[in-house]
């Protein structure tokens, strides 16, 4: 499912009004929710296309979340180890953004709140559990790309510190990295699966700090679109979807999520 949606001018766009929203969510049965990189910025952990992305200010940096590049260049995982140890994430605590998305369970029919992000913020808010569905995996786990070993970050990057470079599965001696999906790294099935039925049957979807261009998750709107859910999308740009939302706004997410949700 991919239609091609364009956005003729998103200046059009820029509707918020908080009371209506909030009282979509107060009546909808099953509300869905998508973040992407924009929602956790505002706890210090940059996002990837933004203006300032990691990506956008060193092209280059884009090879270490590539499996293709990941596999066969060691430097790349040599690369890749040490920025594990300098990330941002580690220190990163949830903002009134992601705690704003914990409160509205208990206000509203949150079904299932699926994320982008790797950095495990959604859970240190005090999202339930049950509902997350991380679609890209996370950082706080190592997998062996040979077998099935998987372990907590920490005694690897323990190696890293200790003067290993590029550490190595101590059951088979495979290729390490963190769980989350690189590109060319096919999704978990399940969880696609699981994010695509809830979709599939929201009344309200909310779209937060994701550009919806990386797909197959950019498409999950599409699936509440043609449910004829409602849909809400809050970015700090533009997205393919703005002109068939029912709501978009531009600010800052850690501002406007808490005042939505105290509408609720």
């Amino acid at each position: 499912m991919h239609e091609d949606f364009t956005d003729p001018d998103p200046d059009l766009y820029l509707d918020l009004d908080l009371d209506e929203v909030a009282a979509w969510l107060r009546s909808a049965d099953r509300i869905v929710v998508l973040t992407g990189a924009g929602i956790s910025t505002e706890s210090g952990i940059p996002d990837f296309r933004g203006p300032q992305g990691l990506w956008t200010k060193n092209p280059g940096a884009e090879k270490t979340a590539t499996l293709q590049h990941y596999v066969e260049d060691d430097e790349v995982r040599a690369q890749a180890w040490r920025n594990r140890l300098t990330s941002g994430m580690w220190d990163a605590e949830p903002n009134d953004a992601h705690r704003a998305l914990a409160d509205l369970e208990g206000r509203a029919s949150l079904h299932t709140l699926v994320t982008q992000n790797v950095d495990g913020l959604h859970h240190a808010a005090g999202s339930s559990p049950e509902r997350i569905v991380e679609i890209h995996g996370n950082v706080r786990e190592v997998k062996c790309l040979s077998c099935p070993w998987r372990g907590p970050m920490g005694p690897t990057l323990e190696r890293v510190r200790a003067g290993e470079a590029d550490p190595r599965c101590e059951r088979c001696g495979g290729i390490l990295k963190s769980a989350t999906i690189s590109f060319g790294e096919n999704l978990v099935a399940a969880d696609l699966d699981r994010a695509q039925q809830a979709a599939a049957g929201a009344d309200v979807f909310l779209a937060l700090g994701t550009s919806l261009t990386v797909y197959p998750v950019a498409a999950l709107p599409e699936f509440a679109l043609a449910n004829r859910a409602r849909l809400v999308i809050v970015n700090a740009q533009a997205t393919p979807l703005d002109g068939h939302a029912d709501a978009v706004g531009r600010g800052p997410l850690g501002t406007v999520l808490p005042d939505l949700v105290a509408r609720v």
